[in-house]
């Protein structure tokens, strides 16, 4: 059992890696730091957008339109966050 519980951390925290990775892809390549031409700049982007897009889209369908500014990769991250401390703080006591 408490493999599994470190297994399940583990899995949120390289979640979030890809989450941030996937923020800062987009940004480089909407300031033409890189090419989508580039086969390898097309699969991590590929990668990363087919594991963080289902997740952000239905957090999108809840926030109001901002324009060009799009915070739910913050909002994912954050309830990533609370998903990890409620399990530390809650189910960690059961397991020990």
């Amino acid at each position: 059992m408490i493999a599994i519980f470190y297994l399940v951390l583990q899995l949120l925290k390289l979640y979030s890696y890809v989450v941030i990775a996937n923020v800062i892809v987009s940004w480089l390549i909407a300031f033409n730091v890189l090419n989508t031409q580039n086969k390898f700049v097309y699969a991590i982007l590929e990668m990363s957008y087919k594991l963080t897009e289902p997740f952000l889209n239905k957090i999108r369908r809840f926030l109001p339109n901002l324009g060009s500014l799009d915070i739910s990769p913050i909002i994912l991250l954050l309830l990533i966050w609370f998903i990890e401390m409620c399990m530390k703080l809650y189910i960690a006591p059961m397991i020990f």
